[in-house]
């Protein structure tokens, strides 16, 4: 699509587990850049207003590994019910294209599903689709998925702290270069900390745990694109495959159109340009 042709064109962005609406922020530029208007949502309990545990910040993170997390009473309505809200606030400009990264995939194709008159388009970033399988844990624990990197990552009991937490300010450096690895390995070393810092410990359970269910006349009626990540080292090119796959056999209609990115799970810190480029229907 040219540049004038996405006058009227607004872009949803939803980011995915731990992150915020400023993961967006250079994608953001390089849309605008395209002609492409874009607002960035923060679903509960991520962004800079995020909760943190009570010890986060503090010499020696007392309580880390078992405090309870002040997000677990979120619900995946309450994810889907942000994503609702902006794309009622923005309908009025025009065209809605919806974009999901990650865990995202959950909250937005929930949101497509209530309400596909709002959307005109809804694309998959390494994101998890639910069309096949309908929780992404789902997803996670498929043979598919065994390479992944990152799952020594979690700390403490996901069921007792009512989320999946990580530590992203731990002074242990392999711990560290885990996470690298895991999300970033290809953003320059040294903008990774930056990154890393503002990164919330806590994704609510409920996001990977609740199951989804999309119907072929309300979520399948809205065309789709999924934008691979050939060397995610989260979630591998086999997973975002299989999901694909699996959501076309069940919803025939409206089949992926695919494209594919090449690095790492965040294109946003890696490739922004590249990444709005294959968001441009």
């Amino acid at each position: 699509m040219s540049p004038s042709g996405l006058n009227n064109t607004v872009f949803v962005l939803v980011h995915g587990a731990w992150h915020g609406s400023w993961q967006w922020a250079a994608t953001q530029r390089a849309l605008a850049g395209l002609g492409a208007a874009s607002v960035a949502v923060d679903l509960p309990g991520h962004g800079f207003g995020a909760p943190l545990p009570s010890g986060y910040l503090l010499p020696g993170r007392p309580g880390l590994p078992t405090e309870r997390s002040r997000l677990a009473g979120l619900t995946m309505d309450d994810c889907a019910a942000a994503v609702l809200d902006t794309l009622r606030r923005v309908r009025r400009y025009g065209r809605v294209v919806l974009v999901a990264h990650s865990a995202g995939g959950g909250p937005a194709s929930l949101a497509a599903e209530r309400a596909p008159e709002l959307v005109d388009r809804v694309v998959y970033l390494s994101a998890f689709v639910p069309a096949g399988r309908p929780r992404f844990f789902d997803y996670l624990s498929t043979p598919e998925n065994a390479t992944a990197r990152g799952q020594g990552l979690h700390l403490g009991d996901p069921e007792a702290l009512g989320a999946l937490r990580i530590d992203p300010l731990s002074p242990d450096p392999a711990y560290v270069e885990e996470l690298r690895q895991t999300h970033y390995h290809d953003t320059p070393a040294d903008r990774f900390d930056r990154w890393r810092s503002a990164l919330s410990p806590d994704l609510p359970l409920a996001v990977p745990a609740t199951p989804v269910a999309l119907t072929a006349a309300r979520w399948g009626r809205v065309p789709r694109t999924f934008v691979r990540c050939a060397d995610d080292r989260a979630l591998p090119a086999a997973v975002q495959d299989l999901m694909i796959a699996e959501a076309d056999r069940a919803v025939p209609g409206e089949p992926f159109t695919v494209r594919t990115l090449p690095g790492s799970h965040s294109p946003f810190a890696a490739r922004p340009q590249e990444l709005a480029e294959a968001l441009v229907p």
